[in-house]
This record gives C-alpha cells, sequence and structure tokens, in this order.
C-alpha cells in the first residue's frame, strides 16, 4: 500500500503537515496563554500524542534501536528551549503560562531545523522510518517539557496558597 507511493510524494505531504500543525502550535500556545492552566491541560497533551506510537504497527514507520535513541536524544535536546521558555506567573489567584515574545521565534526555528532535517536526512533513510523518528522526536521533546512545566506549576502552587490547582 505505502510502496506504490512516491517518496517524494510523502516528503512534500509530510512537509506541509509538520509546518501546518507548528502554526496550530503556535496559535493553541498563544490561546491557552489567556486562560488558567491546571495540571490536565498540562499533562493531557503527551498521553493524547502516545495515540501516535501506534503507527509503529506497520513495519512501514519501524526504526532500529539506535534510531530510536538519536531521535529520543534530540527530542531532549531541543526540549530544553522549550523548558527554557515556559514559565508560569500567578495573576487574580490563577496560575497563568506567561506569554514569551521568543517562543513563537523558538518554535518555528526548531520546525525549521525539523523539516530541513528531514529533508535532509530523507535521501538516506527511508521515509517511514523517517517518520517514525521525528515522530519520537517530537514525543521525546513533549515529555520533558511538560514534566517540567507540571514541576513548575506544582511548586508555584505550593509556593502560593491563593492559586489553586485544578
Amino acid at each position: 500500500m505505502f510502496d506504490q507511493i512516491p517518496t517524494e510524494v510523502y516528503l512534500v505531504v509530510t512537509t506541509i503537515g509538520a509546518f501546518a500543525m507548528g502554526l496550530l502550535a503556535m496559535v493553541i500556545r498563544s490561546k491557552s496563554a489567556k486562560k488558567p492552566a491546571s495540571v490536565k491541560k498540562i499533562i493531557l497533551p503527551p498521553f493524547f500524542m502516545s495515540t501516535g506510537a501506534l503507527m509503529f504497527i506497520f513495519p512501514f514507520f519501524r526504526v532500529s534501536s539506535l534510531q530510536i535513541f538519536e531521535a529520543l536524544a534530540v527530542g531532549i535536546l531541543f526540549s530544553t528551549v522549550l523548558i527554557w521558555t515556559s514559565r508560569f506567573e500567578v495573576r487574580n489567584g490563577d496560575i497563568y503560562l506567561k506569554q514569551s515574545k521568543a517562543f513563537v521565534f523558538i518554535l518555528f526555528g526548531l520546525l525549521l531545523v525539523r523539516v530541513i532535517g528531514k529533508v535532509v536526512l530523507s535521501s538516506s533513510i527511508d521515509i517511514g522510518e523517517l517518520g517514525g523518528m521525528f515522530w519520537i522526536l517530537a514525543f521525546g521533546m513533549l515529555w520533558p517539557w511538560r514534566l517540567s512545566m507540571l514541576w513548575q506549576y506544582k511548586k508555584i502552587a505550593a509556593k502560593d496558597k491563593s492559586a489553586i490547582p485544578t
């Protein structure tokens, strides 16, 4: 089924999809900063994303152990930038994620690096494996970032008893 579609088509479609998802993430992040944060809002996205692991049921997307390690390492490295730009503040007794002016540029920069990496690596790594690797990279980026956010949120909630975590 997947073998009948040219690699170039996959590359173009997934690159457009990556940009669309990046833009969606920027919009969602901007809107979420206007509403109080909660434990649920912090921890649910990684769980929702985890359903994407079902892609590995199909041999087309399977990756080697070394590729898993490489993708996780890059994801964790990228997460440090997101952790650096994510801070909380207490406003009117609620905890909000602070809007960082740098966040949009950093997220766009990370997206650009991922797309360039995808284009460059697509000549030496099968497109299905590459898709699996980039999912692992994104997952490896999301978990440390969200765990850091949860730790910061709990720390602020414990410090400021008027900010009631929900």
